[in-house]
């Protein structure tokens, strides 16, 4: 039995179609990641998995029981961190704790906070507010955040696309261990093939908007733990990162048009700078009078 399921799921906004028919099925525990062009439903699908949107027609569905809003067993990383920013590292944690786990003791919250931000190694900044903290630091806070709740299913909204490339390479690292650690099961949004290949059991193409949907699954039957140099020379790392950019190309070629255009040149001849336009219109070429001048 499948623990997530989309069912012909669609999704339109002021009459234009975002998403058209989409179906996944995912089981507990599995990590699948979603690649596909920015601006093309990749957010607005993830925001349908978490509750935040309601789909036009079809339905999804967690563990037999039809997803009608948000609630603390989908937990959302979003891309641009939404840390308060009056808040320390443990406060913005403890918030999320203390609403979602209230009999909990003091004590028992306090460890959880604790144990979270330990996980993302920034106990050393527990008490700094966001602004004292990198980008990469403020989106550990905003994951430790997340899996401090205890959710069923991660969701990461292009979580790391804002960092430099050092910092997304450690905090990728970071999130396999976790995932590896917890087997939580996992969504995530990308448009990095190599981070999909990277992270992911599955990797699941986008087609282009408008009507979106989801092209058939690719198995990432790559071993763990999964080291970014080796993948390099790894031949299945290959042919799977040329597969899945090679469909993707191909939405955006079978998009393209080619339109051919007739260049008309304006109507307007070039004055005589010596002499000086007064009181009278354009000289046109479409007024020019052909004279012929024979000579004796």
């Amino acid at each position: 039995m499948s623990f997530l399921e989309l069912k012909h799921v669609s999704k339109s906004f002021g009459g234009h179609a975002v998403l058209k028919d989409v179906n996944l099925s995912l089981i507990e525990g599995e990590f699948v990641a979603i690649v596909g062009y920015s601006g093309h439903g990749k957010t607005t699908l993830m925001s349908l998995i978490a509750g935040l949107t309601r789909p036009d027609s079809g339905e999804i569905i967690l563990e037999g029981k039809p997803i009608t809003g948000p609630g603390p067993d989908r937990g959302l990383v979003f891309q641009n961190y939404s840390l308060l920013p009056w808040l320390t590292v443990g406060e913005n944690i403890a918030l999320a704790v203390d609403s979602v786990f209230p009999a909990l003791s003091p004590e028992e919250r306090a460890a959880k906070v604790d144990k979270h931000i330990a996980m993302v190694k920034l106990s050393h900044a527990k008490d700094r507010l966001p602004r004292q903290l990198s980008g990469g630091m403020r989106q550990r806070v905003s994951v430790a955040r997340t899996l401090a709740i205890n959710p069923r299913i991660l969701l990461l909204d292009e979580p790391l696309s804002a960092l430099d490339a050092l910092t997304r390479a450690n905090l990728q690292d970071e999130i396999s261990q976790i995932w590896q650690a917890d087997k939580k099961t996992v969504v995530l949004i990308t448009n990095s093939v190599d981070e999909a290949l990277l992270l992911a059991d599955r990797v699941i193409p986008l087609t282009l908007g408008p009507g979106a949907t989801l092209a058939a699954p690719i198995t990432v039957d790559l071993p763990r733990p999964r080291d970014r140099i080796a993948l390099n020379h790894e031949p299945e790392f290959k042919r799977l990162r040329a597969q899945i950019t090679e469909q993707l190309l191909g939405y955006s070629a079978a998009r393209r048009t080619h339109v051919s255009r007739k260049l008309v040149l304006p109507d307007i001849l070039p004055e005589d700078l010596d002499h000086p336009r007064v009181n009278r219109p354009p000289r046109r070429l479409s007024e020019e009078k052909r004279e012929l001048i024979s000579q004796s």
